[in-house]
């Protein structure tokens, strides 16, 4: 019975000018005719591609995750476009999310009448068991910004040669003409050639939007796609990327297996294609949403044989792909950012934008002055930028940790303006970036302040999580800006369900509350319950474990009335071991440590009566305790009260000499040695007791972070004259019991630069808190200030007695 096929001319691959001609250069395999009489409309004449000598078998990958599809829209693929950090911004550079794959076997001959693979793609009893997304409660945010993500392409018109325009759509069919090309899907079966199925799925994407959850569910369009499947090696190079342009219109999803399958083909034709054809296939993959390694690596074999000779739009869209796919070769970045240095001054904005995305998603670390040009260029014309392509920038100054003042300045004039129709993605990724420089602004702050909380229906987990951590690291008061810590908070609340999936994000939103002191104890009980520290445990991608122990201990400290869940003490003891460990091979070897260390051994008499420990390990970072009675004598600190010592504190020999009297504080304090510590003149020269020298004026040095950072001088006070000339207070006998419960116990930090906001003194979140808790811990924090101790490590040790004197006994009045 004859049989007629309905098929209609339909737009082909217009963005691809000389595929045809291409294809036919490159392939080498044999051409014929395929019937006609069966085309209406007559056929355009096809070409079918026989392997000359086809392989036994080769390699598929595919992810067992990717049986449990969701069919996603486009808008939903495009808020996917956003997520490209959901691992990144709390990690070391060059961590990428780890699939579970595996290799599966098969024939290149698929037979349609016993298929493993295609009973594993499509059989439902083969999915593997996974939690139900009813277990998350998943569900879908409506953006409250339309983004236009590849906006770029607009640029110029050479993009449309290798890059599908997702604004143009096929011509629209009626749903009547798609029920007869299903009809006809199921009359033809096995009898379809690689052209009808090809071409129905051509013609099918042609559908309404609207109408095309009814096709996907459809059981003979799942039937079309196990026939495109098995007619894949035969589809032609132009077949082959006419289909999967048809799958971005039909909106397939991108966990789908089959397109495994055809990854797999394009990988396997790759040296059949031209450079354009291969930015096509990855662009189609884009669109899709699938991650395809596997292609992209000849893409990338091949992109390196002409990067010599590449435009400069074509290594925009290089960088684009590069970052979609999360990698760029190691033997490419240099010739990359060589490339990329030569292009620069021809880069649009929206150019700009998307190299810094597609650096900052690839985590491709180029130089810093190769970093600092491209910011330079961004900057001359900020205003012209979307916001999307200022956001990007942030990024790519966020992953670089590169403080580009120039910049910032800009943004605290642009975000303003802008934010009150910027999205809450982009403020979060604003916010975000100004969290990690160091940089507080309270322009940029209040306006995003302002913003947020109109915007919470449309937070995701993340956005809350990392806004309330960088507004609690850059210490910003609740009080400035009321609504906002609250409907955070909320917003945390009401997304409580996706922490089971991402338990970093409520560890880093909790935390960065706790900085401003706000302690939300439902969801602190969420965060510390057996349950979720389980899940956090568990986490592959993130080490979870100091989070839960800062969150842990901060609640011990600061809510003495709390009752509910803790961590177990082997888990707290496991983690104190690992920061100890830690911060004597980092921060117990740095020399302006070591030298204070030393310096206040000198002062009170020994090793025994200064300990450097963490206080506090959750807080990760040493102190240096002191204890004194209440005259001001010191005591031994006994290495037993302490939750960790260091080795060299427990076993050190307690020197002869007990008394205050008896110590070594250096040298006595006369006339001669304060006209010699008020002397513009080189201190480092021994002293002399040579006559009294009348001491200049007393001024204050104001310190530098420049090149003269370690020429500062001496800060003369006051205090500082009242403590050196303080008389010294009469020996006790050594073994005068003391008394612990008046003793003072200080807490003596040497904080770095990376402690404060940039080029300022305002300690940064986690650092305030810190000196918080040591004195609801019972200490008096006595910080040696980075402003004020760094230059004091080109002085003489006479003066770093002299300060360390003055410090302490300042802090007991």
């Amino acid at each position: 019975m004859a049989t007629c096929v309905l098929c209609r001319r339909v737009p082909r691959l217009r963005y691809l000018p000389g595929l045809r001609k291409d294809f036919t250069q490159a392939q080498r395999v044999l051409v014929q005719r395929v019937d006609e009489t069966d085309d209406q409309e007559g056929k355009k004449e096809v070409l079918q591609h026989h392997e000359a000598s086809p392989q036994a078998g080769y390699r598929l990958y595919y992810n067992p995750a990717s049986y449990h599809s969701v069919w996603n829209s486009a808008t939903s693929r495009s808020q996917t476009d956003n997520d490209e950090d959901e691992c990144l911004s709390m990690l070391a550079p060059f961590f990428w999310q780890q699939s579970n794959r595996y290799s599966v076997n098969c024939s290149r001959h698929l037979s349609s009448s016993k298929n493993t693979l295609l009973d594993l793609a499509f059989d439902k009893s083969a999915k593997p068991v996974m939690p139900s997304v009813s277990l998350y409660n998943h569900k879908h945010i409506e953006p409250d910004v339309e983004v236009d993500t590849r906006a770029f392409l607009k640029c110029r018109p050479e993009y449309a040669s290798m890059t599908l325009d997702l604004n143009k759509r096929p011509h629209p069919i009626k749903w009547e003409e798609a029920v007869v090309l299903l009809q006809k899907v199921t009359v033809l079966k096995g009898n379809m050639k690689p052209s009808d199925v090809s071409q129905f799925l051509v013609e099918l994407s042609r559908l309404n939007p609207d109408r095309m959850p009814l096709v996907r569910s459809d059981q003979r369009f799942i039937m079309l796609l196990r026939y495109s499947v098995e007619h894949l090696h035969l589809f032609t190079l132009f077949q082959l990327l006419e289909v999967l342009q048809a799958f971005v219109w039909i909106d397939i999803p991108s966990s789908h297996t089959v397109l495994g399958l055809y990854e797999a083909e394009l990988s396997h034709r790759a040296d059949q294609m031209s450079l354009h054809q291969q930015f096509f296939a990855a662009d189609l993959c884009r669109c899709i949403g699938r991650r395809v390694p596997q292609f992209l690596k000849h893409f990338y074999d091949s992109v390196h044989l002409h990067l010599g000779q590449m435009e400069v739009w074509e290594l925009v869209q290089l960088l684009y792909i590069m970052g979609e796919g999360r990698e760029c070769p190691k033997d490419m970045i240099r010739p990359v950012e060589q490339l990329l240095m030569l292009h620069l001054h021809q880069l649009h904005p929206e150019e700009v934008g998307t190299v810094c995305l597609g650096l900052f998603k690839s985590q491709t670390s180029i130089s810093e002055a190769a970093a600092t040009r491209i910011v330079d260029r961004a900057h001359s014309f900020v205003e012209e930028m979307s916001d999307f392509a200022i956001a990007n920038v942030l990024k790519f100054l966020r992953f670089n940790y590169l403080y580009h003042r120039l910049w910032l300045e800009a943004m605290a004039q642009e975000v303003p303006r802008r934010a009150h129709r910027m999205g809450v993605q982009g403020l979060m990724h604003v916010a975000l970036a100004c969290s990690a420089l160091h940089h507080r602004s309270d322009k940029i702050l209040m306006a995003i302040a302002e913003r947020v909380p109109s915007l919470v229906p449309h937070c995701r987990s993340k956005d809350s999580c990392k806004l309330l951590w960088a507004f609690g690291t850059l210490r910003f008061p609740p009080a400035q800006s009321p609504s906002l810590y609250p409907s955070l908070t909320e917003a945390l609340r009401q997304r409580k369900a996706e922490f089971q999936r991402y338990p970093g994000h409520l560890l880093t939103g909790l935390l960065g509350l706790a900085f401003v002191s706000q302690f939300p104890e439902d969801l602190i009980a969420l965060a510390l319950s057996p349950e979720f520290v389980n899940i956090a445990l568990k986490s592959r991608q993130l080490e979870l474990k100091k989070d839960l122990f800062t969150l842990d201990r901060a609640v011990a400290l600061e809510l003495p009335q709390w009752t509910g869940p803790q961590l177990s003490c082997e888990l707290r003891e496991e983690v104190t071991e690992m920061m100890w460990k830690f911060a004597q091979s980092d921060v117990c070897q740095k020399a302006e440590v070591q030298e204070a260390e030393t310096a206040l051994q000198h002062l009170f008499g020994g090793e025994k009566f200064v300990c450097k420990r963490m206080i506090l390990p959750h807080t990760r970072s040493i102190d240096l305790e002191v204890h004194l009675d209440s005259t001001g004598q010191p005591v031994p600190v006994n290495p037993s009260d302490t939750a960790v010592s260091s080795p060299e504190n427990s076993s050190s020999k307690a020197p002869s000499h007990q008394g205050w009297d008896g110590m070594d504080i250096g040298v006595a304090i006369t006339d001669e040695l304060f006209a010699q510590l008020t002397s513009t003149k080189n201190n480092k020269e021994p002293l002399t007791p040579s006559a009294t020298v009348k001491p200049p004026s007393l001024h204050r040095v104001q310190p530098d972070e420049g090149s003269s950072l370690f020429d500062t001088g001496l800060v003369l006070t006051s205090d500082l004259r009242d403590a050196l000339i303080r008389p010294i207070r009469p020996s006790r006998p050594a073994s005068a019991p003391q008394k612990s419960d008046s003793a003072v116990k200080l807490a003596i930090q040497v904080p770095s630069r990376n402690h404060y906001c940039y080029k300022s003194q305002q300690l940064l979140g986690l650092h305030v808190m810190k000196r918080r808790q040591l004195k609801l811990a019972g200490y008096r924090v006595v910080e040696l200030s980075y402003h004020e101790w760094f230059p004091m490590l080109r002085k003489s040790r006479t003066e770093k007695l002299a300060y360390l004197h003055c410090k302490i006994y300042n802090s007991l009045s």
